[in-house]
């Protein structure tokens, strides 16, 4: 059967990119999410739609030493988030060059500073959709936690500045291999604002509100879902971002964009969220324009919940990645 891929060659491949990673936020448990996707057979499940998948172990990120990683004034971890999302994206970018489309399980969502930069390093006009209860926009100077999962879209826009960026590095501690530079001054910022859709917010601190409308970022909250039904959501949202269907997309999916009923095992659940129809609806969709070119699955965290609900979770996030991937109900 011949592809939609737009952007992807035939044969198509999937190259599945396992991060088990946990230090952008506080909680155990979120960095065996990706063990737990491959183990139940998310590889042979692509393969029997037609992928060719490439899948050579979870990054394990051994030459990353962060010995003495203190705050950054309220920021955690930063040199550790910053070491593994360059390397992500070095990745992400690799296998986008490679012409293979990469499948990022993660792991929590700071993740997402490498793959949107890897996808953008090689499509710089590449549009982002934002699957999330939460808007993950703070910047150094809105967050009220300093956990970096809530941050990783202000670094893509660039809304932070160099100075604020200069004060993550800890004068304190010098690198192992000579690299002067300050946590996250390797992002090159090449997001703008009007291709970034954000779909699922019920969630959103009040400087994360104001820092959508500051920059005129569309957001569809859990209320415009309701009021228009996730069909009409979703054509507004690819209408502003990819209006033409002919932009590369990167889809990054927080699995607690769903309800917890759907979805309970992950580590920020809040109760109104997406059902599994729709959740599983904006992954088709965006399969239809055939624009895909990345593919982010985050915040699977297996130890929250009983077996029955990590079992749930692990399967929704199979089928979010299988729908995203060409998955049809006929």
């Amino acid at each position: 059967m011949a592809s939609n891929m737009k952007y992807i060659p035939e044969p198509k491949t999937a190259a599945i990119v396992g991060c088990p990673f946990s230090g952008g936020q506080p909680r155990a448990g979120v960095d065996t999410g990706p063990i737990h996707l491959v183990e139940a057979g998310l590889a042979d499940q692509l393969k029997g739609l037609g992928w060719k998948v490439e899948f050579g172990g979870h990054h394990q990120f051994e030459e990353i030493h962060v010995d003495q990683d203190p705050p950054a004034g309220i920021v955690k971890r930063p040199r550790l988030v910053s070491q593994v999302t360059k390397e992500v994206a070095q990745t992400v970018g690799a296998h986008i060059k490679a012409g293979r489309l990469p499948v990022t399980l993660g792991g929590d969502h700071s993740l997402a500073v490498g793959t949107v930069s890897g996808t953008l390093d090689v499509f710089p006009d590449a549009c982002l959709i934002w699957i999330d209860a939460h808007a993950d926009i703070n910047t150094i100077a809105s967050t009220g936690s300093g956990n970096l999962h809530g941050m990783p879209v202000s670094f893509l826009l660039g809304l932070n500045t160099p100075e604020e960026i200069r004060n993550l590095k800890n004068p304190n501690i010098s690198s192992e291999n000579g690299d002067d530079s300050a946590p996250f001054e390797w992002v090159v910022p090449r997001l703008s604002s009007d291709r970034l859709v954000y779909i699922g917010l019920r969630d959103v601190d009040d400087g994360e509100k104001k820092i959508l409308k500051d920059n005129n970022i569309l957001a569809f909250s859990m209320h415009h879902v309701d009021k228009w039904g996730i069909a009409g959501v979703m054509e507004r949202a690819l209408n502003h971002v990819c209006p033409n269907r002919d932009r590369p997309i990167h889809l990054s999916f927080d699995v607690d964009a769903l309800d917890p009923t759907v979805a309970p095992s992950t580590g920020t659940p809040v109760r109104g969220g997406l059902t599994f129809r729709e959740g599983h609806y904006i992954c088709e969709e965006v399969y239809e324009t055939g624009c895909l070119v990345a593919l982010d699955i985050m915040e699977v965290n297996p130890s929250l919940e009983d077996v029955i609900s990590v079992n749930q979770t692990v399967a929704v996030g199979c089928s979010l990645t299988r729908c995203a991937m060409g998955e049809t109900l006929l």
